[in-house]
Formats: structure tokens, C-alpha cells, sequence
């Protein structure tokens, strides 16, 4: 009986190159969804302004053509390509956080995050995300150890606190959050031990309590904690955002009042509302089904991000798409929890929904690597590291 090796390497490189189209069409449900949100929720306000009522969503779009193209560059980049140029993108980004503290620097509301490139703002600490959890399956890839030593531990975490420090002095907590628990469920997958993971806790509390003594939080974001423990007090300061969202999404019902239809929305009540709050568009307008609609749709896209995981060919791969299931997972879960009142307030959006060039385009990026895993995924059942 012969073989023609020849024709079945062919129909392997076929299979395994095909995308992910399950991931795509989650991406693009979440992309239009969200512009149809940003649009009701910003068109009244707009027309009340003089301005466009679509301008809002024609700004996203643009941001939403742009992440595309940066989603198929990624997914087009060879795994082994990503490996090499992460430490030219970490130190990349090191240098960007470090302009946006300086007086290229845009501040604006009390915080100084954005650089100005004329018709758009570049937010490092939105690029950054993405680029630590590169440069963290870099340094947490080799397999050769049986338990990971305290040492490789303590460098991932210098590795992540760099970054997160520049951001923590722009000030940005919750970007900061972003990055501690992704490098704990990296460090977790890559070999961490159960008791070395508690120790790890103990040492995050134990900082933590030190800054608030110190006073190191700006004075806001201890008002957003201690307003979110004392909820009966202070409904028209520090909870007012919090109370308006709770009120939009309450109005919604089962099924919503309608696009257009929403008090809050129509009357521009919840503040932040296309972007960090924009969750409470679609309570208020598409009820608790539509919400449920929004969270089935993310529990779709981090599932297939864990089946990407699970096939990624090397050590490297599995340990980026489990990085990017952290991060958006994080995200959903601190913002919606944030829009019903069960979690503070901390300013992290929606993955693809919330208005943002630079969140839409590091989202983007993110699942555009793990394409890249995907479609050079091993057939081989536990076929992990193959080369």
C-alpha cells in the first residue's frame, strides 16, 4: 500500500490554517452591538449639542476598520514571529508609558494617559495589556522545570509591575488590576503552586493595606471604595454613577423599553455611558434579555478561546491565549459587575463595545494573536510543544 506523503502534508497545512470563524462572528456581533449602543446612547445628547447624532458611532467605525485590520495582521504573523518581537514591543511600550507621564503627556480630568497624534489619542496603557501578556508567555514558556521556582516568579512579577506602576501614577487603578490578575492565572497555567499562589495573595493584601495607610490612592478612588461599602450614603456624589446605572438597567424589564425609549439614556443621566457604563444602554434599552444576549456572547468568545488554548501548538501560544481569556474575562466581569452595583467602580470598559480607538484596537490585536495560535494549532491530542 503507498502513501502520498506529499498530498497529506497539503491537506494538514489546509487544516490547520483555517481561522477560527466562530471567534470572528462573536468579535463582529459584539463590534455591531456595541455601535448600535453608542449610537442611541450618545445621538440625543449629540442633537441636543448642535452636533451630528451619528458622529459618536462614525468615530467608532473608524476605530472598529482600523482593529480589523490590525486583527488579520495579527492573526497572518507566524507564532514564532510574535516570540521574537515581543521584547522590542515590551520595551516599546516602556518607553510610551514613560512619554505619557511627560509633557507630551495629555492631561485631561485629572489623569494624564492619552498622547495627542492630532485626529486620534494613543493610550499606552491600553497598548500595554496585550504586550505584557506577550512578554509574560515569554518568560513563562520554558518547560523544563517540573514546579516554578520563586525566582522565575519574582521576575514575571517585576516583569508586569513596570509597566503597572506607569500606569498607576497616571493615575489608572483599574488598568493596574488588569495586569495582577492576568499575571496570576498566567503564572497559575505556567506551574505555580497552589501555596505559592496564596502567598502571592497575602503579599497583595498586605501591600495593599500599606497604600491606603500611606495614602499612596488618589483620593477618588478611595471615595469609589468606601461609597461602594456605605451604598445608603452620598447617592447624588460619590454613587451617583453607580445608582444612575443600577436605575437604567432596572427600567429595562425583561425586555427592554425599546432603542431610543430609555429615560436614563435619552436623557444622558448615567454618566460615561458609551464607555464605561455602556452595558446600562443595553439593560435599559434591550431589558435582561438583551443583557443575557451580551454575556452569552462573551461566555462564546472566552470558551473559544479556551479551546485555542488547549490546541495551541507550544507552550508560548497556550500560555498568550489563556493571558488574553484572563483579560477579557476580567473586563466583562468587573464592568458588568460594575454596571449592577455588585462590584466598585473602576473604570475598566467592554471589550468591543465600549467607545475607545485604543481598548478597540488592543482587543483586537489580542484575539488577533490568538488566530495566530489557531491556525497553527496541533491535530495531535496532548501534541503540546510540538516544533
Amino acid at each position: 500500500m503507498s502513501l502520498d506523503i506529499g498530498s497529506v502534508a497539503v491537506r494538514a497545512r489546509r487544516t490547520l490554517e483555517r481561522p477560527d470563524f466562530i471567534l470572528v462572528i462573536v468579535m463582529a456581533a459584539l463590534t455591531a452591538l456595541g455601535l448600535l449602543m453608542i449610537f442611541t446612547a450618545s445621538a440625543p445628547r449629540l442633537e441636543a449639542e448642535g452636533a451630528e447624532r451619528s458622529s459618536a458611532m462614525v468615530r467608532q467605525a473608524v476605530f472598529v476598520g482600523g482593529g480589523a485590520a490590525v486583527f488579520v495582521f495579527a492573526s497572518l504573523l507566524s507564532v514564532r514571529s510574535w516570540r521574537l518581537f515581543t521584547p522590542y514591543l515590551y520595551a516599546g511600550t516602556l518607553l510610551l508609558l514613560f512619554a505619557v507621564l511627560s509633557p507630551v503627556g495629555a492631561l485631561r480630568q485629572g489623569a494624564q494617559r492619552w498622547i495627542s497624534l492630532g485626529i486620534i489619542d494613543l493610550q499606552p496603557s491600553e497598548v500595554a495589556k496585550p504586550v505584557v501578556i506577550l512578554a509574560l508567555a515569554l518568560l513563562l514558556m520554558p518547560v523544563e522545570e517540573n514546579r516554578m521556582r520563586w525566582l522565575r516568579i519574582a521576575r514575571a512579577l517585576a516583569l508586569m509591575a513596570v509597566p503597572a506602576v506607569l500606569i498607576f501614577m497616571q493615575p489608572d487603578l483599574g488598568t493596574m488590576l488588569v495586569f495582577g490578575f492576568v499575571t496570576v492565572v498566567m503564572l497559575f497555567v505556567a506551574g505555580t503552586t497552589v501555596r505559592q499562589l496564596l502567598t502571592l495573595l497575602a503579599a497583595a493584601v498586605l501591600v495593599l493595606a500599606i497604600a491606603v495607610e500611606l495614602d499612596v490612592l488618589e483620593e477618588y478612588q478611595v471615595d469609589r471604595l468606601t461609597g461602594f461599602l456605605n451604598r445608603g450614603e452620598q447617592t447624588l456624589s460619590i454613587n451617583y454613577n453607580q445608582n444612575q446605572s443600577q436605575i437604567a438597567i432596572g427600567a429595562g424589564g425583561l425586555f427592554g423599553q425599546g432603542l431610543f425609549e430609555g429615560t436614563q439614556t435619552n436623557l444622558a443621566f448615567v454618566p460615561a455611558q458609551t464607555t464605561d457604563f455602556i452595558f446600562t444602554a443595553v439593560g435599559e434599552q434591550l431589558g435582561f434579555a438583551g443583557g443575557a444576549i451580551v454575556i452569552g456572547l462573551y461566555a462564546v468568545l472566552l470558551w473559544r478561546l479556551l479551546v485555542i488554548a488547549a490546541a495551541a501548538r507550544d507552550r508560548f501560544g497556550q500560555l498568550v491565549v489563556t493571558g488574553v481569556a484572563a483579560m477579557i474575562g476580567f473586563h466583562v466581569f468587573v464592568n458588568i459587575g460594575m454596571a449592577v452595583g455588585l462590584l466598585p467602580v473602576t473604570g475598566l470598559p467592554l471589550p468591543f463595545m465600549s467607545e475607545g480607538g485604543s481598548f478597540y484596537m488592543a482587543m483586537a490585536l489580542s484575539c488577533g494573536v490568538a488566530q495566530a495560535v489557531w491556525m497553527r494549532r496541533t491535530r495531535v491530542p496532548g501534541g503540546l510543544h510540538l516544533t
